[in-house]
């Protein structure tokens, strides 16, 4: 299941840094404009959303197939596990940093 944690470090260096030390290796940054909606989807791998700036609302379905809507705002760091069904919607804009391994 996935793991949402309010972290209050708003510091693209230092959120890229911090998932180094984890081990990720595929990390970047990454920008969506408002109004920027992703349709249900998955990812083979562990994933990583890390806003620094604006916000974004992920839906995800639990084990029971319900649908939950999460919103992002910075400092917020979400982790979803590989092949969750998910999307993402902004109305606002986002900025953040993505990484999986």
């Amino acid at each position: 299941m996935y793991k949402l944690i309010n972290t209050q470090n708003t510091d693209p260096n230092s959120i890229k840094n911090a998932l180094i030390n984890e081990g990720y290796d595929d990390i970047y940054t990454w920008q969506d404009s408002p109004g920027t909606f992703y349709d249900w989807h998955t990812h083979p791998n562990y994933e990583i959303r890390w806003v620094y700036q604006g916000e974004v609302i992920i839906g995800i379905k639990d084990n029971n197939q319900q649908v939950m809507e999460l919103n992002l705002k910075p400092g917020d760091r979400l982790e979803i596990p590989p092949n969750t069904l998910h999307y993402a919607k902004t109305k606002t804009g986002v900025k953040y940093i993505c990484a999986s391994k």
